[in-house]
């Protein structure tokens, strides 16, 4: 079985990671921020991949092949001699010798590239490099669809930002992309920056700051930046924008502050009135360019199917709109449809593709991490010397903490795979408290009062209390809360009355259901408040270690790992 298992690599930008995939399903997945605890970092997923050969009995040369998310062919397309001809070291022949000889043809590279590793005892390792969009496009494989349409969406990958293609079956083709700098990812970042976050990093800022603006007073001003086209694309103003220009400090240039006429939010500082308005214009025009792609998208394929993926698929508040205004029936977005999960959609592109060994496997979950036992969780809080108890009840032992005020990490089976916090390294609290929103992002998340958090409902009661319903197993869309059932929930209903839901089905995660479950029991709420087990700036906990640690440095009051329980003491009045 071994052979057949091909290993994904995310190595060439942000937030980098690895996935084991045999067969058209996901053995083993994590970002390696997880691992080494540095936030969307950089480095090779080393780490990971360690992790994944231990866990699955592995070696690199078991491997089938290797698949990369970049196909670094189309950067050599453009000769330059002092790559080419002065090395540094000599493995830099890998890049040299190709950039020459791709200099004695004149034409654009293929859609991916390879080389090719001969180990001493004979194996060779074949190294796929596949174009950045369509390893997003790749999600198709993860989807419950046969037949799809696709619009990937970025910053930008070798050259291309946005992509149009259509699938079907074990099949995937590209029909219209549109190429940098004409970027939508861009365009959201350099507004992120603008307002003093940082870009890349922070658009979930822009995002939520968005419901406490009126767009009026910015919006007929940033739609003077950008220009439809007929064809499905658009354009942007370059003159407004320097985020092309990679060697100049900032995204924007000074005509972009006088049309705005507003002076960019220097890091730190807070929010006023008018950057709310402003974050709520720049969330508009996201909204308008994003719709016109999918409609244009419509246009030239065929189908009710859609998948969004790209850095771009991450805004759940626009996510929740595509249904509504667009002339799609059903759709799909993955949960890790930014460069995250590039190693994931390598290794399908290239079992698919590539090797022509479609087995496609629709994911019912992305519990794709590291998991620890009961034996190695107690283990661990023995050499910490941790006061803990042990339960055969953790659902209803915990459920009855939150409903009595307290505020819970909850550290459970495998870790998921993306941004997303499902259940499993969560932390819950309390929906119906009006002070927890406020409580948990100051003393616990330590970040702005405006960030709002998820309602995780049990899903066969979700019609209940949200309009509009469409399932969102991934958190990847924003709903609306009935108005009559806000006042209930006020720690997940944001100043708009939306929120990002996560409906809960017993078959993906039964434990985390039957937590709400009794929850519900409790209260009569099947709702409640979740967010990633991290505090700002780190990575979301993977390791027993790294619950325990960001229990003890924030104001967490519970911990619930595995089957026990920690409590801090009362302070000392």
């Amino acid at each position: 079985m071994s052979k057949d298992t091909i290993l994904g690599l995310n190595c060439s930008g942000f937030n980098s990671s690895c996935a084991f995939v045999r067969e058209g399903k996901v053995l083993f997945a994590v970002e390696e921020e997880r691992m080494i605890r540095q936030k969307r970092t950089r480095l090779f997923p080393k780490s990971g991949i360690q992790y994944g050969f231990k866990k699955l009995g592995l070696e690199l040369e078991d491997l089938e092949c290797i698949a990369i998310g970049w196909n670094p062919a189309i950067n050599l397309e453009a000769f330059n001699g002092a790559h080419a001809n002065n090395l540094r070291f000599l493995g830099e022949l890998f890049c040299s010798a190709p950039l020459n000889l791709m200099s004695l043809q004149d034409r654009e590279s293929g859609l991916h590239s390879s080389q090719c590793l001969a180990l001493d005892n004979g194996k060779e390792i074949k190294i796929h490099y596949v174009n950045h969009h369509l390893c997003h496009a790749s999600s198709f494989y993860l989807s419950p669809f046969e037949d799809a349409s696709i619009l990937t969406v970025d910053a930008f990958g070798e050259k291309q930002c946005c992509t149009f293609s259509e699938a079907k079956n074990s099949s995937i083709e590209q029909i219209w992309s549109q190429e940098f700098p004409h970027s939508l990812g861009a365009f959201y970042s350099t507004m992120t920056e603008f307002l003093g976050f940082r870009a890349q990093s922070d658009e979930w800022k822009l995002m939520g700051a968005s419901s406490f603006g009126d767009p009026s007073r910015f919006l007929p001003k940033l739609r003077e930046v950008f220009h439809l086209e007929k064809d499905g694309g658009f354009e942007l103003d370059l003159r407004y924008f320097n985020f092309y220009q990679f060697h100049r400090p900032r995204r924007y240039t000074a005509k972009l502050e006088k049309l705005l006429e507003i002076e960019p939010l220097s890091s730190g500082l807070p929010l006023q009135q008018e950057h709310y308005d402003l974050a709520a214009a720049a969330q508009l025009v996201f909204e308008e360019i994003y719709l016109h792609l999918i409609s244009s998208l419509q246009k030239k394929a065929n189908g009710q199917n859609l998948i969004l993926s790209g850095g771009s698929a991450l805004n759940s508040v626009a996510n929740g709109k595509v249904l509504r205004e667009s002339g799609f029936s059903e759709l799909f977005v993955p949960p890790v449809p930014d460069d995250s999960g590039i190693s994931v959609g390598a290794a399908l592109y290239v079992q698919n593709m590539i090797l022509a060994k479609g087995s496609r496997v629709s994911m019912s979950n992305n519990y794709w991490g590291p998991e620890f036992s009961s034996d190695k969780i107690e283990k661990e809080l023995h050499n910490y010397k941790i006061s803990h108890k042990k339960t055969d009840s953790i659902e209803s032992d915990v459920a009855r903490l939150i409903a009595d005020g307290k505020i819970v990490g909850w550290f459970q089976g495998a870790l998921e795979f993306g941004d997303r916090a499902l259940g499993n390294r969560s932390i819950l609290a309390d929906p119906r408290d009006p002070e927890m929103k406020d409580k948990v992002n100051k003393t616990i998340k330590y970040r702005e009062n405006f960030r709002p958090f998820a309602p995780s409902v049990l899903s066969e009661r979700a019609s209940e209390f949200f309009t509009d319903l469409v399932e969102t197993p991934y958190m990847e869309k924003v709903l609306k809360i009935k108005d009559s059932l806000r006042e209930i929930l006020p720690a997940v209903t944001h100043v708009d009355g939306s929120c990002r839901l996560h409906t809960v089905e017993k078959s993906i995660n039964p434990k985390f259901h039957k937590l709400i479950s009794c929850f519900e029991e409790i209260t009569q709420v099947p709702v409640l408040l979740n967010t990633s087990f991290n505090t700002n700036g780190e990575a979301m906990v993977c390791s027993p270690r790294d619950a325990i640690r960001t229990f003890y440095s924030s104001g967490l009051d519970v911990l619930a790992i595995g089957d026990f329980i920690i409590q801090k003491e009362a302070p000392i009045s």
